[in-house]
């Protein structure tokens, strides 16, 4: 949030076309840091094929 802060700080400060760059990173900032944080979050563990079956047999999911 710092750099965030320090980006809308410049935006007013700098001339023109920096001023452009710091805005879009002021408001792209807390965007990717959302999309990094939460990368990886879907991983899925598969048991073995073998062990699978046996529990679907016992529940009388699928066959």
């Amino acid at each position: 949030m710092m750099i965030r802060t320090i980006c809308f700080i410049l935006t007013v400060i700098l001339p023109s076309p920096y001023r452009w760059f710091t805005l879009l990173a002021a408001v792209l900032l807390p965007y990717v840091a959302v999309v990094i944080a939460n990368a990886g979050r879907e991983t899925i563990f598969r048991a073995p094929s073998a062990i699978l079956n046996g529990v679907e047999k016992q529940k009388g999911i699928g066959n």
